[in-house]
């Protein structure tokens, strides 16, 4: 039975910055989308100054993210797996375009994130507010680095968003939630009825295993890096939670795209 049509496809090459639109991707078992996450921004500290090019899998509080450093938002980040080469733009001009196979090229991106990391105050709290240089580790293929350790991807409805916008009187840019996945045709909020569920989508089948906990980052404006919306106070206290969106696991292999469905698999 048909649930929802897939509207948007988002990867978000590094870590705690603005996602890449897609009109298809695959979907792998035991990875989710490749190129997701990929990259990350790793603080270079006292105790860690000889980091190779790939580190494993850790939590966010050793990476640059938007949840402390809430200007990173505004850098849009384009990653070629053909040919490797990442491209950060901010508001449509082009900052730096480097191969990230190179040594060279993954130098220079350190760099500019290092010296963009300084001119950013991070958010009261933040995990660590000191401004420590930066290395881009990961390799844009193989390599995964989500807030949590067990693989999953998001999916998010657009009635959702169109509902908590109505709640604060502006247009919210979907950009926010940091989905992989909008989709289209179901009610407000209703996403969370598939928690426990195995679904298709696309050609894939999947988990949904949990509703998603949300932090500062759906306060940030994606376009600017400011905080604008208090949606975490918005949510708590319209809805009486904070959660948006729905985390599942990918249990086979598949292509999603652009209008394909999200069906059950009875």
């Amino acid at each position: 039975m048909k649930l929802a049509t897939v509207k948007q496809l988002f990867i978000h090459p590094v870590k705690g910055l603005t996602p890449q639109a897609f009109q298809h991707f695959s979907l792998t078992a035991g990875h989710g989308v490749r190129g997701d996450r990929a990259f990350a921004l790793m603080f270079i500290d006292s105790n860690n100054n000889n980091l190779p090019g790939i580190v494993p899998w850790m939590s966010k509080k050793h990476f640059a993210v938007q949840n402390d450093w809430p200007g990173l938002a505004a850098l849009d980040c384009n990653f070629d797996p053909e040919t490797e080469f990442l491209a950060v733009e901010r508001q449509g001009v082009e900052l730096i375009r480097e191969n990230t196979s190179l040594s060279k090229g993954r130098d220079r991106l350190s760099n500019f994130f290092t010296d963009y990391l300084r001119t950013l105050e991070p958010n009261k709290g933040a995990r660590h507010p000191q401004k420590a240089p930066l290395q881009l580790v990961g390799n844009g293929k193989t390599s995964r680095y989500p807030d949590r350790e067990p693989v999953h991807i998001s999916i998010i409805s657009q009635a959702t968003m169109d509902d908590l916008g109505e709640k604060t009187g502006k247009i919210l840019d979907v950009r926010r939630f940091r989905p992989n996945i909008v989709v289209a045709g179901i009610e407000a909020w209703s996403e969370f009825d598939w928690v426990g569920k195995k679904l298709y989508l696309g050609e894939a089948q999947i988990t949904v295993t949990a509703k998603i906990g949300r932090c500062m980052n759906i306060e940030v404006e994606p376009k600017t890096g400011v905080r604008d919306v208090p949606l975490l106070s918005v949510l708590k206290q319209k809805y009486g939670h904070l959660y948006t969106g729905v985390l599942a696991t990918v249990d086979n292999n598949g292509v999603v795209e652009v209008g394909n469905i999200l069906a059950t698999t009875q």
